[in-house]
């Protein structure tokens, strides 16, 4: 996965969109006790988030967002919350799979399905077939997913497979992740004004630009998003090397 940008995707020619955006959903728990609501009340705002965002992304010309739903340590949390997020998850595919699919949007999902309801990997499948066709924007959902875990089946995966130690290369390690037939992420948001990585593609963010944001995870809008895309727009992208790129360009 080389990372780059789309130039057909920009809205002129001086700015190009980046063509993956990944955002790590943060904040809806402190959304919810802001207001005086329980926490899941904040995961339900967060969820019906989702549309609104991937709609004016694909708006915006960018053909790829992932957003980061549920991590492998997020089981840790009380049981009471666990439970209830998976109910939203399971609620969301039910209600807005229909309305993704007529407006284009092609649903992926990386993680692990294992743990969830039969009934829940059930659906999640189901959209996915359904909307796999769709080019107008790819929507994936990472659920169940962890940068560390993905990492480790990959490992695991080409040991089973008997590839030899010369023949590991990043090219291969690629085709291992969850992510192999996406691009790299050009552009991950961080909501909520945390200020880390937290275990999300770790592999696949090696060059991605960072932009971090105070706003908290239901309240990020629209005119959100375009100020994160501004600012990558002003970025200059040197992928290691020294020679000054136009903003959000890859080096010469």
């Amino acid at each position: 996965m080389a990372p780059t940008t789309d130039p057909a995707a920009s809205a002129s020619p001086e700015r190009v969109v980046p063509r993956h955006v990944a955002i790590i959903m943060d904040g809806n728990g402190r959304w919810a006790t802001r207001r005086g609501l329980p926490r899941i009340a904040g995961h339900e705002a967060g969820t019906e988030n989702i549309r609104r965002i991937t709609t004016h992304a694909a708006e915006l010309g960018i053909k790829y967002l992932t957003l980061w739903a549920f991590s492998t340590e997020n089981w840790r949390r009380p049981k009471e919350e666990v439970e209830g997020i998976l109910q939203i998850l399971a609620r969301s595919i039910e209600r807005e799979t229909a309305e993704l699919h007529r407006n284009g949007a092609q649903l992926r999902h990386i993680g692990s399905l294992d743990g969830l309801d039969p009934d829940l990997q059930q659906a999640v499948r189901e959209a996915i077939a359904l909307t796999r066709n769709n080019d107008r924007i790819v929507l994936t959902l990472a659920f169940n997913y962890g940068g560390r875990a993905e990492i480790i089946q990959a490992i695991r995966r080409m040991i089973a497979d008997g590839v030899r130690p010369e023949e590991v290369t990043e090219e291969l390690v690629d085709r291992y992740l969850y992510t192999a037939d996406l691009p790299e992420p050009d552009l991950i948001i961080r909501t909520s004004g945390e200020q880390r990585t937290s275990n999300f593609l770790l592999w696949q963010a090696a060059y991605a630009e960072y932009h971090f944001t105070p706003v908290l995870w239901p309240d990020f809008g629209p005119e959100d998003l375009e100020r994160a895309v501004d600012d990558y727009c002003h970025r200059e992208r040197r992928f290691g090397g020294i020679t000054p790129a136009t903003p959000g360009r890859a080096a010469g």
